[in-house]
């Protein structure tokens, strides 16, 4: 078999229901220069991972790995093992793949992403290095949508630094900005309310989360389940585990019935022993109902 055609031990199989028609445009251009064989095979990984990304971002990074093996050199090839990478958490990997395509592209592009792998690295002091180059160099950050997300990636890596009063400012500043879609602009306030949620400020979390919710009204960001815990909402219990509940108040209520039914007998036990030994007579007064009653819970708003 020509090297290069061969599947590793460890990679996954070429999907075979991926043929050269599903390919897009600009990947059948980057793939021209490979041999037609070699082309499908690197195609096929790249449209699998591509697919698989969010549903199960560990396998679509193995796939983009099977074309890096065999295609390193193609930027379409090393763009899908980064974001792959970054999807799956091989931060490193990201980081490297991202480097490369900068080198490659010469352009500032990926400075946010690149920027947030040395956060997740455990290093928000280089991440600050590459958004403050990044900042330096004109032009390079009128992208609005690559401006947000600088923006949030250096409030983060601020707070990985402890430096809270700073993130708060670089989030406030984004805001007043008023730049980009709808969207970034939710994404900024979500993230402000994230930062005032984690320094116990419950109030102004909820009304930037509400804030983000107005720009956001798919709840593409997940707002409304937020909100829902900020409320204290708990989560209605499955059928089986209603079942088992009601189970259980069944067993509690058949034990107190049994403990009544004994404590009545008890008690008309003992008022037949001081009759036998008074020789009076009971009256028929009404004693009191020992039964008791379960404690009605609080809602819980």
């Amino acid at each position: 078999m020509p090297p290069g055609l061969a599947p590793r031990a460890d990679e996954p199989q070429t999907p075979a229901n991926i043929t050269d028609a599903d390919f897009p445009r600009p990947m059948k251009a980057e793939l021209r220069g490979l041999p037609k064989e070699l082309a499908l095979i690197v195609g096929a990984h790249l449209v699998a991972a591509g697919a698989l990304i969010d549903e199960d971002p560990e396998l679509a990074y193995r796939h983009a790995e099977a074309a890096r093996r065999r295609a390193a050199r193609l930027p379409i090839v090393r763009e899908a093992t980064a974001e792959t990478a970054y999807a799956a958490g091989e931060f490193a990997v990201a980081l490297n793949e991202y480097r490369a395509l900068r080198r490659m592209s010469g352009g500032p592009d990926y400075t946010a992403v690149m920027a947030d792998c040395e956060r997740a690295l455990g290093r928000p002091h280089d991440a600050l290095r590459l958004i403050a180059e990044a900042k330096e160099t004109p032009g390079a950050l009128d992208d609005p949508g690559l401006w947000t997300e600088v923006s949030l990636v250096e409030a983060g890596a601020r707070s990985d630094l402890g430096q809270h009063a700073e993130a708060a400012r670089v989030l406030t500043r984004a805001i007043s900005a008023r730049r980009g879609p709808a969207m970034s602009q939710a994404r900024l306030r979500y993230a402000y309310a994230e930062h005032l949620l984690e320094q116990g400020d419950e109030v102004g979390a909820r009304q930037w989360f509400e804030a983000a919710a107005a720009l956001d009204p798919a709840d593409e960001l997940g707002i409304d389940e937020r909100l829902s815990e900020l409320e204290g909402v708990t989560l209605e219990l499955s059928p089986d585990e209603d079942d088992q509940d009601d189970q259980d108040d069944q067993d509690d209520q058949d034990g107190e019935d049994e403990e009544d039914d004994q404590d009545d007998q008890d008690d008309q036990d003992g008022e037949d022993e001081e009759d036998d030994e008074d020789g009076g007579t009971v009256s028929s007064g009404t004693a009191g109902d020992p039964s008791v009653q379960p404690s009605a819970e609080g809602d819980g708003e």
